[in-house]
């Protein structure tokens, strides 16, 4: 009887506190959504500067990010390593209380990415040229061009399924 006892009570235990095995594959089991966005609008004063922080455009439309997208609950934020770039995540991370997490746009969603990210709601902030990159490099197929240098409000919301095949949708809030 004490045996039965505590099979039944391990038992009992191990659905109530499920593995970090169990727990990884629930994440995968999850749709995985990124939301891509350009930086916000630069500041172009100074031509030779390879590293501008955001206009009073930009910082206004960085603003007008959290307020748009302050209903989605992100897991998750990335950007480049540039001051414009940053301070586009900052006011969206401040609202979901997350650190702006880096990653190299030379490497777009590598294996590292992918498993970091699985199952969750993630914004990545990039450039004109990374972006669509990005949204390609998870579709598995080249669909997106560049974004014109101009255009700050293309919002890519890409979602991938749990069996791996991807969608993607392009809004422009301007």
């Amino acid at each position: 009887m004490a045996n039965i006892l505590i099979l039944f009570t391990s038992l009992i235990l191990s659905i109530g506190n499920p593995s970090a095995n169990m727990k990884e594959e629930l994440q995968e089991n999850k749709v995985t959504t990124y939301y891509l966005i350009r930086h916000a609008e630069k500041d172009r004063t100074q031509a030779g500067n390879r590293d501008p922080e955001l206009n009073t455009e930009g910082l206004k439309r960085a603003q007008k990010w959290a307020e748009v997208l302050k209903d989605v609950d992100f897991d998750a934020i990335y950007s480049t390593n540039y001051k414009r770039t940053k301070q586009t995540a900052k006011p969206l991370a401040e609202l979901n209380e997350l650190e702006v997490l880096g990653y190299d746009p030379r490497n777009l969603y590598d294996e590292d990415f992918k498993k970091a990210t699985s199952g969750k709601t993630v914004l990545v902030v990039g450039h004109s040229n990374t972006t669509p990159h990005f949204a390609n490099a998870i579709l598995g197929e080249k669909r997106y061009q560049d974004i014109d240098d101009k255009e700050n409000g293309a919002l890519f919301i890409v979602q991938v399924q749990p069996d791996g095949s991807a969608t993607c949708q392009v809004l422009y809030i301007n």
